[in-house]
C-alpha cells in the first residue's frame, strides 16, 4: 500500500545534484555505471524502518535521465540499507530498463533458495554484506556462509562494503570464498594515508587473486571530500593497472551520506578519464569487464 504524503519520512541526507555537469570525454557505446541506487519513491517502495538514513527520493526516471545525460549504456543498481531486504524497488527499476541494468541484493537469514532464484529471474547477479560500522558492522558468519551457498549455484557474485582498515583481516577469509567478490568503493581507503598503506597495499594484493575484482567507485569517499577529488586519481590509476580485467567504475549516484562536497557525476566521468587515459584500458573498465561479470550482452 502507498504512504500517504503526511507518512512519508524526510530525508536525512542530501540529494544529488540538480544539474550535474555533460562530461567533456565521450564514454565507449555500453559504457556501465557499476554502481549506483534506486531510493523510493517513498509513497510507492517505503523505506525500510530499521534503515540506518533516510535519503531523498531518486527514483529510476532521474537515473535513467542521469545515464543518458552521462552517456551511460547500462548500469548496476546495488540494494541500500534504506531499502532493507524488500527489494520492489530495485526489481522495478531493472524492468524498466529492459535488460540495460543488472542488479545486487542485500539478503539475510531468511533469504531461500526460491527467494534467491526469484531474484535471479529479476535480473539480481549478486549479493552485497556491509561491514562498515555505520552500516550495520559485519555481518554474522552464519548468515554470511548461509547466502553464499545459495548464491553460489547461480554464478552470483559478492559485493562487499568494507573499510580498508580491515582488508589485511579480512583477506584469508576472502580468498576461501567459492564465488568471486568485488571490494566496493575501492575498500574506502583515505588518500591522505598514501598509496603505501596497508590497505592500498591489501587492495593491490588482490591482482593475484583470480576472483577478486575491485570497484573504482566512490572517489570523494577517499579524496578529502572538495570536488573534483583529484587526490583519489593515483588510487585509481594503480588498482586500474593492476587489475585491468577485473575493476569495475560507478558513479555511486545518488551519493547518499556524503559529508563533503556532493560529487558532479559529469566531472566524475572526466575525473576517470584523467585516472585511466589509455582507451584500451578504458573500454575493459567501462564495457568489457562489466560485460563478463554481469552478463550484459
Amino acid at each position: 500500500m502507498a504512504l500517504s504524503m503526511q507518512e512519508v519520512p524526510v530525508p536525512d541526507c542530501r540529494p544529488p545534484l540538480a544539474s550535474p555537469s555533460r562530461p567533456r570525454h565521450a564514454l565507449p557505446p555500453g559504457a556501465c555505471d557499476a554502481h549506483c541506487h534506486v531510493f523510493g519513491p517513498g509513497d510507492v517502495f517505503p523505506y525500510a524502518e530499521g534503515r540506518s538514513y533516510t535519503p531523498p527520493d531518486a527514483s529510476f526516471t532521474s537515473m535513467a535521465a542521469l545515464h543518458a545525460h552521462l552517456g551511460i549504456g547500462r548500469a548496476v543498481v546495488v540494494q541500500a540499507n534504506c531499502h532493507g531486504s524488500d527489494h520492489r524497488a530495485l526489481l522495478d527499476a531493472l524492468a524498466r530498463s529492459e535488460g540495460r541494468y543488472r542488479g545486487v541484493a542485500l539478503l539475510g537469514a531468511d533469504a531461500t533458495a526460491a527467494s534467491v532464484k526469484a531474484l535471479h529471474e529479476g535480473g539480481v547477479r549478486a549479493a552485497r554484506f556491509n561491514f562498515v560500522p555505520h552500516l550495520g558492522g559485519a555481518p554474522e558468519p552464519a548468515v554470511f556462509d548461509h547466502v553464499v551457498k545459495l548464491i553460489a549455484p547461480l554464478g552470483w557474485h559478492l559485493c562487499l562494503h568494507v573499510d580498508g582498515a580491515m582488508l589485511p583481516e579480512l583477506l584469508p577469509r576472502l580468498l576461501t570464498l567459492p564465488v568471486p567478490f568485488v571490494v566496493d568503493h575501492m575498500g574506502r581507503l583515505k588518500a591522505a594515508d598514501g598509496l603505501d598503506s596497508p590497505a592500498m597495499r591489501a587492495l593491490l594484493s588482490l591482482a593475484d587473486v583470480g576472483q577478486a575484482w575491485v570497484k573504482v567507485s566512490g572517489i570523494d569517499r577517499i579524496a578529502a571530500g572538495r570536488r573534483p577529488f583529484v587526490e583519489g586519481i593515483p588510487f585509481v590509476r594503480a588498482l586500474v593497472e593492476a587489475l585491468p580485467d577485473r575493476t569495475l567504475w560507478g558513479t555511486d549516484w545518488p551519493h547518499p551520506n556524503v559529508a563533503g562536497d556532493m560529487p558532479d557525476d559529469g566531472e566524475l566521468v572526466d575525473t576517470f578519464f584523467e585516472a585511466c587515459p589509455d582507451a584500451g584500458l578504458r573500454q575493459r573498465v567501462l564495457v568489457d569487464n562489466p560485460a563478463r561479470l554481469y552478463g550484459f550482452q
